[in-house]
């Protein structure tokens, strides 16, 4: 409870204009560690500057930070092969593009040694010199002397001192900092707090410091009105080019974005033979599933948790949770359907389908059946963002990506009997290759072909009526999956941002 003023202003009322003044620099990096640090930043001026900002004035705005942090050097190098101290500079620079008044750091040395550590609060005594406000939180003692002002926290959050850095030690009465750690975590009854209020520095630096008057909401509102924040569309475009650059940078997802269709297709191939017969129709059915949910779901499952820092960051100073997570559905989907046709293609082309007639439902059946292939790898994917949303860690994403797939596999109809099953039935409703394996069966008519229990589902028929039903539940459950996304996504969200 309580109020957040500054410059006399409430923060909360006045968010939308007060954001861009204040910068924040989190613990973990903010930053796509594939893109160079000047296209970083150049991205990033892009969300945040207003929408009438020229480019040339962007450009130069990112010329200047690089020159100010001291990255001239390192500007076209990409932000992962740099050391972390040139990483924190880094992620510095991208929160004085805006030129905030008021800079906030987590733990900017954590994991620094000793020369990294004073390299990077040297930096930010130039930063404060030059008419900022910078609040750095550490745990490190190593460079206290060049703040200005020191906060001690003792346990429960209360204020044990506040003063210049030099009479901290003395104030508490001893020689060296780790002997005051030991004394706030081993001497909790010690009251801390009250033996500060009544000390000389309380009433120096606290008691009798100006105190900031409070502005009414109206005088408030007539300072500045909030800048113009960049539209819906130009965001997306921005993102799409950016998440584009940083998975095209990315080699290790290229070659498994490339090398995965071909052997899912290969496999196919392998199981269909020449002709799709009552031995080879099912299974090669089955890994066209398969291959689909693997390629969506594997490009999807980590994208989301890996930028929750970033994501978090961006959307407290204006970013449209919608245009984010279309950005992500365009360039992923895209991806993913390309994969899905290679696929299809390479499993199927030249094989015998022994549609009847010859014919598909509606197309002609190699064509219908990439289709299926294709919007059950979009599903697929908007599944994997679905668990990436709901996961806490990125470590979790590979497990659930098996356990995933093969849930895929066992409700798809083509291992069990599910049609007719109380509960079993309804379970599979939600499964996306339930609804693919229809299709593709349907095109076929692979009840006709492999006559039996399993295939007289009758989401299996020969029927245009049923080929729809099949695809337009696969256009439900990724409207589905979209949705729930984006609502997990607020979750991840400053609470002022998520009304």
């Amino acid at each position: 409870e309580g109020t957040v003023l500054y410059d006399g202003r409430d923060l909360y009322h006045d968010y939308a204009e007060l954001r861009q003044r204040i910068g924040l620099v989190p613990q973990d990096d903010i930053l796509h560690a594939q893109l160079t640090v000047r296209r970083a930043l150049g991205y990033a001026a892009e969300l945040r500057f207003p929408q009438d900002t020229a480019k040339s004035e962007r450009r130069e705005r990112v010329t200047e930070v690089v020159r100010e942090l001291g990255l001239e050097q390192r500007a076209g190098q990409p932000i992962h092969s740099l050391s972390g101290g040139q990483r924190k500079r880094v992620s510095v620079a991208l929160e004085l593009l805006t030129k905030p008044s008021l800079l906030f750091l987590d733990e900017p040395t954590s994991g620094l040694d000793p020369g990294m550590d004073r390299s990077v609060m040297h930096m930010l005594r130039g930063l404060a010199d030059d008419g900022r406000t910078v609040i750095v939180v550490t745990h490190s003692v190593l460079s206290l002397d060049v703040c200005d002002r020191l906060l001690v926290l003792a346990p429960g959050g209360k204020i044990a001192y506040y003063g210049p850095p030099g009479d901290a030690l003395a104030f508490f009465g001893f020689a060296e900092w780790p002997e005051a750690f030991e004394a706030f975590e081993n001497d909790r009854d010690r009251p801390w707090a009250e033996e500060f209020a009544a000390s000389s520095f309380h009433r120096q630096y606290i008691a009798n410091a100006s105190s900031q008057p409070r502005l009414p909401h109206a005088a408030a509102a007539a300072v500045a009105p909030p800048p113009k924040t960049r539209s819906w569309g130009a965001q997306l475009r921005t993102l799409v080019r950016r998440y584009a650059a940083a998975l095209g940078a990315d080699r290790t997802f290229l070659v498994i974005m490339i090398a995965l269709p071909f052997v899912m297709g290969a496999m196919t191939r392998a199981l269909a033979g020449s002709r799709l017969t009552q031995e080879t129709a099912m299974n090669a059915l089955l890994i066209l599933c398969v291959g689909g949910v693997l390629t969506g779901a594997a490009n999807a499952v980590r994208e989301l948790v890996k930028e929750r820092v970033i994501y978090q960051r961006e959307r407290a100073v204006g970013l449209s949770r919608s245009a984010y997570l279309m950005s992500k559905v365009v360039v992923l989907g895209t991806i993913t359907v390309l994969q899905a046709v290679v696929l299809t293609l390479v499993g199927l082309v030249g094989v015998d389908l022994n549609a009847p007639g010859g014919k598909g439902v509606l197309l002609p059946p190699l064509a219908e059946i990439t289709l299926t292939v294709a919007l059950l790898s979009f599903t697929a994917m908007m599944l994997g963002l679905l668990v990436s949303a709901l996961v806490r860690k990125e470590e979790v994403t590979m497990p659930l990506l098996v356990l995933l797939a093969i849930v895929q596999v066992v409700f798809c109809g083509a291992l069990l009997k599910l049609h007719g099953v109380p509960g079993i039935e309804q379970l599979s409703w939600l499964i996306p290759s339930r609804w693919a394996l229809g299709a593709m069966a349907g095109t076929i008519g692979l009840a006709r072909i492999v006559p039996g229990k399993l295939t007289a589902d009758p989401l299996f028929e020969h029927s245009a009526g049923i080929w729809l039903l099949n695809m337009g539940m696969l256009v439900v459950l990724s409207a589905l999956f979209g949705f729930a996304v984006a609502r997990l996504l607020r979750r991840h969200e400053p609470a002022i941002m998520r009304k």
